[in-house]
């Protein structure tokens, strides 16, 4: 067990049927996902995972609640050494394996020490929190044995109002940035994930940020404005926050927002060495 609260999220412990769920939908290409956790304390406001809550009540508190599937290391334990050899799995696909709960509990690190042990699996990690750096020595063990690891760093913009308006509990642009040129610079593949693109008020300097992380492979996918599986999607008061950053009343927000798209996928496109969009850019990288 492990602490009961992290921040203004409550955090409870649960018994899981399974930790590997085959995969489907946007992630299909994949044989498995993976999610430690439930819930997730970045609560970003677009985030689709709230819409597969259990509950009306945990999707309207999404970002207040995590939960640990704290039987997940006997689960992943009990699989026949060798058994997940050449395994597509994709870590995670509605939570964040680095959220701040992992700091205290280390479940993400414990699944990855059992893969590395026993298994051969082709892994990509998704996450937005720099503490993805600490497992790198986990990374390069997996591939030396035979798997195969890409970490996924999402970013989403180059303005921290923007941010603290859409992830208000993520870790800054900044942040994210040095710690995936990090990951790079340790010999872990590495891509940049900026899915939804929010709004981004420079980007030729967003682009050559980007591009001096030394990362070069590039993911990008518009903002959805209605609920969809596994796409990005958001709730209704995202829609009044999109509006106001974007000046123009809540009626115009769609066309303005794709008109802001599109111009910045043009200049990532020319400034960055590698650019794929949506679904196609998640295909599986090995």
């Amino acid at each position: 067990m492990g602490p009961s609260r992290i921040g203004e999220a409550r955090v409870e412990y649960v018994s899981s049927r399974e930790i590997l769920t085959r995969a489907s939908g946007f992630m299909d290409a994949y044989d498995f996902t993976l999610n430690p956790y439930s819930g997730c304390f970045f609560g970003c406001t677009y985030c689709y995972a709230a819409f597969f809550s259990h509950s009306a009540a945990d999707r309207d508190d999404w970002g207040r609640w995590v939960k640990v599937k704290e039987n997940a290391t006997e689960l992943m334990a009990a699989r026949r050494p060798g058994s997940l050899d050449g395994k597509l799995i994709y870590m995670s696909s509605v939570t964040d394996p680095y959220q701040p709960i992992e700091r205290e509990v280390k479940l993400t690190r414990q699944l990855l020490e059992i893969m590395a042990e026993r298994h051969k699996p082709k892994l990509v990690i998704q996450t937005r929190s720099p503490d993805v750096t600490r497992d790198c020595d986990l990374f390069r063990l997996i591939e030396e044995k035979g798997g195969r690891v890409r970490v996924n760093m999402t970013v989403t913009t180059d303005d921290e109002d923007v941010r603290r308006a859409f992830e208000p509990y993520c870790p800054s642009n900044d942040a994210r940035l040095r710690a995936i040129a990090e990951a790079q610079s340790d010999g872990v593949d590495a891509c940049i994930t900026m899915t939804p693109l929010l709004l981004v008020s420079g980007p030729p300097a967003f682009a050559n940020d980007l591009a001096a992380t030394g990362v070069k492979k590039f993911i990008i996918q518009p903002f959805h404005f209605k609920r969809g599986k596994f796409i990005a999607t958001t709730r209704e008061k995202a829609l009044d926050l999109m509006a106001e950053k974007l000046g123009c009343d809540r009626t115009l927000v769609i066309d303005r927002y794709l008109e802001h798209y599109e111009g910045v996928r043009s200049i990532l496109a020319d400034g960055l060495p590698e650019l794929s969009e949506g679904k196609d850019g998640f295909k599986p990288p090995f």
